[in-house]
């Protein structure tokens, strides 16, 4: 990872007051670490470590069991999300169909790599390995929104009508 994409944890008071009342409503529920790792996640939009700790001190439990069940599940994220999440699909169809250029245009444009969030917060990069749109292939997904047949040609006006909504020049 490149360091314009290390940000430190910006946590608020009120979400921190926020998740020690989850903490506090599924403290001595049996598999409570579950829907507390969910809503924290819903707090922050991810795990950090310091959010991590917070669980484990609240729980009284260690910072590696937190860790383990966090990294084991493939819903929970440690690191931030961008306001919009663009998704390529690797899957055979996509890939054969040139997806594979799609990323690398997206990493390009956006100047970070998969996995990652671009220093403002507002896109973040991953691929998956099929979205069942097979017939669209190469498929990118922005939020929930599809975009089936796509050339990396078409990335940068893709991305700029997000940048365009929320009023940003690019």
């Amino acid at each position: 990872m490149n360091e314009k994409t290390l940000s430190s944890f910006k946590g608020t008071d009120a979400q921190e007051k926020q998740l020690m009342e989850v903490i506090e409503k599924h403290r001595d529920q049996q598999g409570g670490l579950m829907p507390i790792l969910q809503e924290a996640q819903g707090i922050y939009g991810y795990l950090p470590e310091e959010v991590q700790k917070m669980i484990a001190d609240g729980l009284g439990i260690s910072l590696s069991e937190v860790f383990g069940v966090a990294t084991f599940y493939s819903q929970f994220s440690l690191t931030p999300k961008g306001k919009h999440r663009i998704s390529v699909c690797l899957g055979t169809a996509c890939y054969v169909k040139g997806s594979d250029k799609i990323l690398e245009a997206v990493e390009k444009y956006l100047g970070i790599k998969s996995g990652e969030c671009t220093p403002d917060g507002m896109f973040s990069i991953d691929s998956c390995r099929c979205v069942g749109a097979c017939g669209l292939a190469p498929v990118m997904l922005v939020d929930e929104d599809v975009y089936g047949k796509c050339t990396p040609d078409q990335v940068k006006k893709i991305l700029d009508s997000y940048l365009e909504k929320e009023g940003g020049n690019n």
